[in-house]
């Protein structure tokens, strides 16, 4: 008999469970605002999610410097909206804002959902220093120390480059010379030093 009670009560839960994994696990949609989460929070929570999908390969260099291009412009333009109101957004403001972190909600989704992907587990010296760049610039996203506008410089310079490297390798069977080595080298030298920077001023994710 209590054995009877325990199986019941097992399948009670289990049927209480379900609606909750399903939402979870089931979600095929892009996440969108929050109810009562403020422009700013929304900003920071976009954030959050590009720095994840630098972090884990589902963002390109190149789709991450688009993403934050387009952050950057939303940001400057609810700054330009605050400065014209006295500090504040009206509601119309509130509105559109919302609208555009929407479409910029669905356009992170859909880049890390595509068939585009970093390594995250390179074997050469080349693609260790990249993954090793795009972790610090992933760190200083989700900080708050890398403004959008930093981010997305630093990312069009990672593209430009592993487009470099790609390039090199296809006309040289996929092998880099050591001079093209060197080159790259440098050329990372020279975003690693953007880098701290960039995480070392004044300027900060608002």
């Amino acid at each position: 008999m209590k054995s009877t009670k325990m199986v019941m009560l097992s399948a009670a839960l289990a049927a209480f469970m379900m609606p909750a994994v399903a939402q979870t696990s089931g979600a095929t949609q892009p996440p969108v605002q929050q109810p009562n989460m403020a422009p700013g929070q929304r900003a920071e929570n976009q954030q959050d999610r590009i720095a994840r999908g630098i972090d884990d390969g589902q963002l390109t260099s190149g789709e991450a410097a688009s993403l934050e291009s387009k952050e950057a412009k939303i940001n400057n333009e609810a700054a330009k909206m605050k400065a014209a109101n006295g500090g504040k957004l009206s509601a119309a403001d509130v509105q559109k804002l919302e609208n555009q972190q929407n479409q910029m909600s669905h356009q992170i989704y859909k880049d890390a959902h595509n068939d585009k992907a970093q390594n995250t587990d390179p074997k050469s010296e080349v693609g260790k220093r990249y993954e090793n760049q795009q972790d610090r610039i992933a760190k200083g996203i989700a900080s708050g120390q890398l403004t959008p506008a930093e981010a997305s410089r630093l990312e069009k310079q990672e593209s430009t480059i592993g487009k470099e490297v790609h390039n090199e390798r296809s006309q040289n069977g996929g092998t880099l010379t050591s001079a093209e080595r060197q080159k790259v080298n440098q050329q990372q030298n020279h975003v690693s030093k953007e880098i701290h920077n960039g995480k070392n001023n004044n300027r900060r994710m608002k």
